[in-house]
């Protein structure tokens, strides 16, 4: 994707709202910040893919700042709900203010904690499936928030994975720290793992879709 392209890229696709573009800056400003935002190619994607499954409930596995949370939240329907786990408030906090400013703040629910143990809370609780799962928080924890979170997944139900390539680490055999291990892992349970459909996106840092197939059960 040469500058050119990109900026051509750019200018065919909708423009970013002001909601979203001031949290964007806002996050890019932060320490590591630009690293951990999504493009915003991928903020309208989600919201497409909240829209086409008809989505009504989410499960958000690291929020962040909240722009993903924001793109999906607005894509719902006024019932809808997504549940965003983080294990810091701080970053909740800024993204809290823009969801209110977005009008969508009653259909944001806030967990806060270590991400496997709210998993393992919302399996007992199990009120009801989840129609999406968007994962993009530690890496070393991927493959563990798949098979924790498919069976609270609806039949025919979407997860979502961000950075499945990582940075192109994945392809490189000199890089063997957890999360590079973590990332391999889960992109080779997904390939193998008769229970899903999976797509493999190149889109910025990779994206991988897992539909649910029927025969999954619960």
């Amino acid at each position: 994707m040469t500058d050119a392209l990109l900026g051509y890229l750019r200018g065919i696709s909708p423009p970013e709202d002001p909601v979203l573009g001031e949290l964007r800056e806002l996050t890019e400003a932060l320490p590591g910040g630009r690293l951990m935002l999504l493009m915003p190619g991928q903020g309208d994607f989600l919201a497409m893919l909240v829209r086409l499954t008809g989505a009504r409930r989410i499960l958000e596995i690291g929020t962040y700042t909240g722009y993903s949370t924001l793109c999906m939240a607005r894509a719902l329907p006024e019932e809808g709900r997504i549940v965003t786990c983080d294990i810091n408030r701080k970053w909740t906090d800024i993204g809290a203010e823009f969801w209110e400013r977005a009008g969508v703040s009653d259909r944001v629910e806030v967990r806060i904690g270590d991400a496997a143990e709210t998993v393992a809370e919302l399996r007992a609780e199990q009120d009801e499936p989840f129609d999406l799962v968007f994962v993009d928080a530690d890496k070393a924890g991927y493959p563990g928030y798949f098979e924790n979170t498919l069976p609270i997944v609806r039949t025919g139900g979407l997860m979502v994975f961000d950075n499945v390539l990582f940075f192109g680490r994945v392809a490189d055999p000199e890089h063997r720290d957890d999360d590079t291990a973590g990332i391999r892992t889960l992109n080779d349970l997904l390939r193998a793992d008769h229970r899903v459909e999976v797509s493999v996106l190149p889109v910025a840092d990779g994206m991988t879709l897992a539909r649910k197939r029927p025969e999954a059960g619960s």
